[in-house]
């Protein structure tokens, strides 16, 4: 097992990284500080791992709140469906939630234990590439809106990630390789030996080799937590690892949450922004290439939809979080390896690109 530490002070926790984790009873009972659990999970994954999970902490008093699979269902009405259900079954500030499930459990499971009686804890379990890599670790809670994704939201931190490698061969492959462009986007951003890496390996990830996909998912998170450890609510250089978000956030939301993955936007938002970071002449051309090649390899797409134009993108793009004094702010890669945050883009510029 691979234990690794997000550094937050009074707020740090551990990261665990082991195949059969969830069976392990002692691990997880030693980070819920009261006998009462919650959890959360969706119609997909509860049948396959809820059972396991139970009967590790038999030894507690848990129920659980099951909720449709898919983004469009990270909502207010389903913030609302797991607030009623602590409520009704009179949950106080001891119970813990365990969020059991991709990012979108995750996210509105943090959500909920964020505002629940101004805040209880929550443990993360997360059972996709993407929400293993990414949306489970750093305490970015939220749920979406027809306007904007994860704009209604907070940070707060989990107890625990318990990551279950086992919990990945249930992937179909079309969620697994969207996870992996969260994994390529940490290539990109601040570690070039890792993209080469990813180059080097494709074979044996795409065959889910175990030893592989450990390493890989150990790196990730510690990129991911000593990041988060050096600025947590994204004042700065967090605001990074939304390379690909501001063009992936805009396709989500304007083709429907889930008509397009998370991570299929993302990678799509990546060469966006890759295009763009070489037409102000901060890429090489052949970077771009590199980055291209290694999202085609995961099926990954390079190209935006074809309803969308610079006044669909735009729209979406000004109500950005990351958006300062009304100016757009892009995350542009400057290297493999390397990247920057900028709100130097010129509109024209812009909509020559889209």
């Amino acid at each position: 097992m691979t234990t690794l530490q997000v550094e937050l002070g009074t707020r740090s926790y551990p990261i665990y990284i082991d195949s059969g984790i969830l069976s392990n009873s002692d691990l997880l009972s030693s980070h819920i500080r009261s006998k009462r659990v919650c959890i959360v999970s969706n119609d997909i994954v509860a049948p396959l791992y809820a059972p396991t999970l139970k009967e590790a902490l038999k030894h507690f008093d848990i129920d659980e709140v099951i909720l449709p699979d898919g983004e469009a269902e990270k909502s207010l009405a389903n913030f609302d469906v797991i607030m009623s259900h602590l409520l009704a079954g009179n949950h106080g500030r001891d119970t813990t939630l365990i969020a059991l499930g991709g990012g979108v459990i995750g996210d509105i499971t943090g959500f909920a234990a964020a505002c629940y009686q101004r805040g209880i804890d929550f443990i993360q379990v997360p059972t996709t590439v993407l929400s293993q890599v990414d949306s489970s670790v750093g305490g970015k809670t939220a749920v979406n809106h027809p306007l904007g994704k994860n704009m209604i939201g907070a940070f707060y931190q989990p107890k625990a990630v318990f990551i279950d490698l086992a919990s990945l061969k249930s992937l179909p492959a079309r969620e697994f390789n969207a996870g992996i462009s969260e994994v390529i986007k940490y290539g990109i951003l601040g570690d070039g030996e890792f993209f080469t890496w990813l180059e080097q390996h494709t074979n044996d990830i795409k065959k889910g080799d175990t030893g592989t996909l450990a390493y890989m998912i150990e790196r990730c998170c510690q990129c991911k937590a000593d990041i988060v450890a050096t600025d947590e609510t994204e004042s700065g250089v967090r605001a990074l690892l939304n390379l690909g978000h501001t063009f992936g956030h805009a396709i989500e939301a304007d083709q429907g949450y889930g008509k397009w993955l998370h991570g299929e936007a993302v990678a799509t938002g990546m060469v966006l922004a890759a295009k763009l970071a070489v037409a102000m002449s901060l890429l090489e051309v052949s970077d771009l290439r590199r980055i291209e090649a290694l999202l085609l390899a995961f099926d990954l797409p390079l190209v935006a939809p074809e309803n969308m134009g610079f006044e669909e993108f735009i729209c979406h793009m000004r109500r950005d979080k990351k958006n300062l004094a009304g100016k757009l702010r892009f995350i542009l890669p400057t290297a493999i390896g390397q990247s920057e945050i900028n709100d130097d883009v010129s509109e024209e510029l812009l909509q020559q690109i889209l």
